[in-house]
């Protein structure tokens, strides 16, 4: 043991600095690149906020523990990408408050569910896991076909969004609740041309949970499964990454 050690061992108060000094150091090198958003998120194409019926669906993954067992980050580790696709960017969860990423994989990851199983697949294992996944332990979620999705105050939550940097605007928060309805395809026309020109046209709209009768929670939440991972242009990324290797 040096001398230096010791003094810094034998002084309580100088041992203190030389802690809170390292920690700040080590602190302002992890946040400082923070500050700069071109830096930690990737010049992506496609990555939109949620329409009012996924954003509610976000919140019943929320309100239902979803994340307990289901991470949102696909690893860059090629036993991970042959498994569940092409590894997570950091602009997929730009819209995200909060992320989704996980700790725990109980259940496989779903960061890129969109899209893989049908609607009616999903209704099924919401009703009951074990009849599409008979070694699921996931319990069942058969109550979320009978509450009614609150569509009437989600204009509220996109209001909160806008304010911590989410782009919608006024005229998608004024129609939040017209077009959770539309999206659900509550008066079965299959399109909205409005809802397509507010978000885009990379929009499931259709009936979700096969009950066109009312907008349920597993119709919002379908609806935001169905969703995720299939926003980023993927392969323009991979030509931008290509390029910047080069």
């Amino acid at each position: 043991m040096n001398l230096g050690t010791q003094k810094f061992e034998k002084n309580s108060i100088l041992f203190l600095i030389a802690i809170i000094i390292t920690i700040s150091i080590g602190g302002l090198v992890e946040i400082l690149p923070l500050f700069r958003l071109e830096t930690t998120i990737e010049p992506v194409k496609g990555v939109r906020p949620y329409t009012p019926l996924e954003l509610i669906g976000y919140n019943v993954y929320l309100k239902e523990g979803c994340y307990n067992c289901h991470s949102q980050q696909i690893r860059p580790l090629r036993d991970e990408v042959e498994r569940y696709g092409h590894y997570s960017l950091a602009a997929e969860s730009m819209y995200d408050h909060p992320f989704q990423w996980g700790s725990k994989r109980t259940g496989p990851d779903l960061a890129r569910v969109g899209k893989k199983f049908s609607d009616v697949w999903h209704v099924e294992h919401m009703n009951k896991p074990q009849n599409v996944v008979p070694e699921s332990i996931m319990p069942s979620y058969s109550h979320l076909a009978k509450n009614i999705a609150n569509t009437k105050n989600i204009y509220k939550d996109m209001k909160v969004l806008k304010l911590i940097g989410v782009p919608y605007s006024d005229n998608m928060i004024e129609n939040a609740e017209r077009d959770a309805i539309s999206q659900a395809n509550y008066d079965n026309q299959g399109y909205d041309e409005e809802l397509e020109k507010r978000y885009g046209n990379n929009i499931n709209i259709r009936d979700f949970d096969g009950k066109p009768e009312i907008v349920s929670d597993l119709d919002a939440l379908i609806s935001y499964l169905q969703v995720l991972g299939t926003m980023a242009d993927l392969r323009d990324y991979d030509l931008y990454i290509e390029k910047e290797n080069k």
